[in-house]
This record gives structure tokens, sequence and C-alpha cells, in this order.
């Protein structure tokens, strides 16, 4: 339980950095791209450490990435005004599938 708390947080802070890095421009702003920064780390360390307890590469790592598209979408429509196509919806809904099945599939050690 704790592995998957704390890789829910390595995702919110990968997705803050990443917002972080759209608003930086291009680390042209100081804040920002101080918090590109921190995000990641605190991303990379969460990463590490979940991984040191034992959690299935595989599965963190199409967890993290597929939860954190999914969540940039989500803020780049909410606070940036991006569309989707119906294509790109079905492509972010085969993600976030393939990573069900992923978990879904899989044995524990």
């Amino acid at each position: 339980m704790a592995g998957w708390l704390m890789l829910s947080g390595a995702i919110v802070a990968e997705v803050f950095a990443t917002v972080a890095l759209k608003v930086s421009d291009g680390f042209s702003r100081f804040v920002p791209s101080g918090l590109v920064v921190v995000g990641y780390l605190v991303s990379f360390y969460l990463l590490a450490r979940i991984l040191a307890r034992g959690m299935n590469l595989g599965v963190v790592y199409a967890v993290w990435s597929a939860v954190g598209v999914a969540l940039i979408v989500l803020v780049d429509i909410l606070f940036f005004g991006e569309r989707l196509s119906p294509l790109q919806v079905g492509g972010l809904l085969l993600v976030v599938l393939g990573v069900a099945a992923l978990e879904l599939g899989g044995t524990t050690a």
C-alpha cells in the first residue's frame, strides 16, 4: 500500500513539474524553472524508493507514465484550452486500458 501511495506522489510531482515546464517559457522564468527541477527530483526520488521496495519495474513505469499522460491531458484541457480529437481520446483510452491489462494480468512475487 505504501508503494502505491509513493507512486501517486511521484505521478503528482511529475505532472506538477511538467506543467511548470510549460509555464517556465523554456526556462526563461526563474520560479517555474525551479519548480520543474524540484518536481522532477521528487518524482524520480519516489520512483527510486518504490523500486527499492521491490515493486515490478514494468508495472510501476507503465502506471507512472500512463496516469501522468492522462493527467497532463486533463490539465491541458482545463487550464490551457486544449481540445482533443476523437482519435486522440481513443488513443488515450487505449493507453489507460493497456496499463490496466498489465496490472490485472500480472502475478505478485
